[in-house]
């Protein structure tokens, strides 16, 4: 299986770096893909050191600006013209998506990729990783959204919400029916 991750390029301490790790090793051992962002740098570069020393293959997207922080070892490496490619093609080689740690550009594209879902653009399962409870107030926002009539779909139709590494590849996992 091909698994976007959405996450950080910054440098993170444990409580981040260390989960996203244990992910990454599932990940890898799971004999799956990470399609990533394809920085070399932060929570970007643990992810895709993890995946690698666990077998699995690398498929990076980067974008003309960033592509200086490349990651060069990857399996494949392709550079998107702007932001906006960049996001259409990490969805069009994903099988299915992890939104992990992130600023503003995570964000971004969380919102981009569950917004897609919702008109049905995309079925691919999606994954909010919660760790260390980063994501609660946005939890919190989606599920007023759904009680207040925002989301024209459940809500666990649009997003899975994990508290752990195992839950989000198990959810993944069962998803696209592999034991």
């Amino acid at each position: 299986m091909n698994i976007c991750v959405f996450l950080s390029a910054a440098n993170l301490d444990e409580r981040y770096t260390r989960p996203a790790r244990d992910f990454a090793e599932l990940v890898g051992k799971g004999g799956h893909t990470l399609v990533w962002g394809g920085s070399e740098s932060g929570l970007m570069k643990v992810v895709a050191d993890g995946v690698q020393q666990a077998g699995g293959r690398l498929v990076g997207v980067s974008v003309g600006f960033l592509a200086a922080n490349a990651r060069a070892d990857a399996d494949e490496m392709v550079i998107a013209k702007d932001l906006a490619e960049r996001k259409a093609l990490l969805l069009d080689k994903a099988d299915a998506v992890v939104i992990m740690v992130g600023g503003t550009g995570t964000l971004d594209e969380a919102t981009e990729i569950l917004e897609l879902k919702k008109h049905g653009k995309h079925a691919k399962p999606v994954v909010l990783l919660n760790t260390a409870g980063f994501y609660d107030g946005l939890k919190h926002q989606f599920r007023r959204m759904e009680e207040e009539g925002f989301l024209p779909l459940p809500l666990a139709d649009l997003v899975f919400f994990a508290e752990d590494g195992i839950s989000a590849l198990a959810y993944l996992e069962e998803s696209a029916g592999i034991q």
